[in-house]
């Protein structure tokens, strides 16, 4: 899949899907079917629109562009959201953007779908224009409850990843590079690869969790460490299952599969060492 700021796109006609689609959730994926062009803006409108309100994401952008290509999208066009962009107006959005440059046949848009200067331009105003057709996909709902990249937010905070997996169609992802860490877990006999999360996207709330890598898969450890008290704030910690490696300044990819308990404080390291050999174990019969 070709990834290409909007400033760079040449003239071919487009079945184009529109909108923020963060975490590709199930409903985005309905909005997005049948297109060949994805069109998306970075950062979320709201850092620029109203910075105070703007939430930590499910994906960073290359994640985004990682789970649309995997639909079978042909292009993913970025639309760099800025001051001069939010006070485009609707009009001026579908004339100049969907139709002068991207030369759209098919527009899909979510049914809450809002665009141009102050959120004034909807659906309705895409299917009155005949220059192309408007495929407008209603919201779509799991277990009774509407599917939004907002719900999934707080799942995820909360720590409820099988349920975000239902609604996103895949496991959540977090991504990292590893860094040294105090070498802690290696004395307890599970050495551990450690990531910063990124403070712009969602974490997991404290706990620990099943996880899968590309290498093997991990129990995850998200937390401050009560036991140790180590002050250094939080920490993702996975220990990877039959696996031996040297993972430092490499990208770790963790796909959660289920969270076992939560984050808690143990007498002594050998209650702890003993908890982890259960989650170990746990984690082991969950990936299978």
């Amino acid at each position: 899949m070709r990834v290409t700021m909007l400033s760079e796109v040449r003239g071919r006609t487009r079945r184009v899907a529109v909108g923020e689609f963060d975490g590709v959730h199930l409903g985005h994926r309905e909005v997005i079917g049948g297109s060949d062009t994805v069109l998306t803006f970075e950062p979320h409108p709201l850092r620029v629109v109203r910075p105070e309100a703007a939430p930590k994401l499910l994906t960073s952008l290359e994640t985004k562009a990682e789970l649309i290509a995997a639909l079978g999208v042909e292009e993913l066009v970025v639309i760099p959201f800025d001051e001069g962009f939010a006070h485009q107006t609707p009009q001026e959005f579908v004339d100049h953007i969907l139709v002068e440059q991207l030369h759209a046949t098919r527009v899909s848009v979510g049914e809450n779908f809002r665009f141009g200067h102050r959120a004034a331009g909807d659906p309705e105003l895409l299917v009155a224009d005949g220059r192309f057709e408007t495929r407008v996909v209603p919201l779509v709902e799991v277990d009774g409850e509407i599917v939004s990249s907002s719900h999934i937010r707080g799942l995820v905070l909360a720590g409820e990843v099988e349920t975000a997996t239902r609604f996103l169609g895949a496991p959540f992802q977090l991504r990292g590079a590893v860094v040294k860490g105090d070498q802690r877990g290696r004395t307890l006999g599970f050495p551990t690869a450690n990531i910063i999360p990124d403070e712009a996207l969602v974490c997991p709330g404290h706990g620990i969790y099943a996880a899968r890598t590309s290498q093997a898969c991990a129990a995850v450890s998200i937390g401050v460490r009560p036991t140790f008290g180590t002050g250094r704030g939080l920490l993702v910690e996975a220990y990877l299952l039959d696996w031996e490696g040297d993972l430092y300044g490499s990208e770790l990819r963790l796909e959660f599969l289920a969270r076992l308990r939560g984050e808690r404080r143990f007498e002594s390291p050998e209650a702890l060492i003993e908890q982890m050999r259960h989650d170990v174990e746990r984690t082991r019969g969950l990936c299978r």
